[in-house]
């Protein structure tokens, strides 16, 4: 199977969407994908054991993506040798009526992980630079004092609160969350050939909506705000990923190779030892259990 750098998927620059790749092909036989990605899913289950037992760093996974992009098939597969305690998921929807009495981070701080977890985040707070860029009217529903009309959500408005969603992400990293966020690039095309698949079988039909089809005819503002906002808020320390989503297996396994070999870099993170007390004392807990 053909070996790949994650740093080939970082955005360390400015890029253009309509020219980064939306097909990753590892293999020409999937079957090979999935077998690597089991391995490679136990490896992180187990090294998420150890980041629990370590305690000091919390690791948030941001997923991004048009309609279709997979990710929830991607939060399936790719964490399914986690300890169910040590994961939460969380898909964020249209706001309630209580998170819009709030601001529009708060639910998003409410799902962080804590100390020792992992946070996945099927759609995140760039939902609040994204879909809301392209339906600036939803802004309106957030009943802001200094918004009181369309007109209000200009430029200005967005250079702020990417300002605010930078100002969080790096609150977050400095008290220890390690970040990843992962845009599923997905082809025009290929979601053509899903949304017709959730029409054409039955055990899919539930999944679709005619609201897919509204807002398939706004990709091309979609692609743009996507860009900006990679562009403006890929840091170091809460870096972009861009993932070629055309192929599911592949794109699973760039994810999952991306979370493993960057945590495996932390070197700092190991089981704790136990103290010199209990240490000196194996051998006789040992003989006390098996005297039983």
């Amino acid at each position: 199977m053909k070996k790949i750098d994650i740093n080939d998927f970082k955005v360390s620059s400015k890029i253009k969407i309509a020219n980064q790749p939306t097909l990753l092909k590892l293999d020409d036989d999937d079957a090979i994908v999935k077998r690597e990605l089991k391995k490679l899913r136990k490896k992180l289950g187990k090294l998420q054991n150890t980041l629990y037992a370590h305690g000091k760093y919390s690791v948030l996974v941001c997923l991004q993506g048009m309609d279709t992009s997979g990710k929830d098939s991607l939060i399936r597969e790719v964490f399914k040798e986690f300890n169910v305690s040590g994961v939460d998921v969380h898909s964020f929807k249209v706001p309630t009526e209580l998170e819009l009495d709030h601001d529009y981070l708060w639910r998003h701080y409410l799902a962080l992980p804590a100390r020792g977890k992992f946070g996945v985040h099927n759609r995140t707070h760039y939902e609040n630079v994204l879909v809301t860029r392209v339906h600036p009217n939803y802004i309106l529903g957030e009943n802001l004092p200094n918004v009181k009309s369309i007109e209000a959500v200009n430029n200005s408005f967005w250079d702020k609160r990417f300002e605010e969603i930078k100002n969080f992400e790096k609150h977050l990293a400095d008290n220890g969350t390690i970040i990843f966020k992962f845009f599923l690039n997905l082809s025009k095309e290929e979601q053509k050939r899903r949304l017709l698949r959730r029409l054409d079988l039955k055990e899919k039909n539930w999944k679709f909506s005619a609201g897919d089809l509204k807002e398939r005819k706004l990709w091309g503002k979609y692609q743009e705000c996507y860009e900006d906002a990679i562009n403006r808020t890929s840091k170091p320390y809460a870096p972009w990923y861009n993932i070629p989503a055309d192929c599911k297996p592949a794109a699973r396994y760039a994810v999952a190779k991306i979370l493993y070999d960057t945590l495996k870099a932390y070197k700092d993170i190991e089981e704790p030892e136990l103290d010199a007390k209990t240490k000196a004392n194996i051998d006789l807990y040992r003989n006390e259990l098996n005297n039983e």
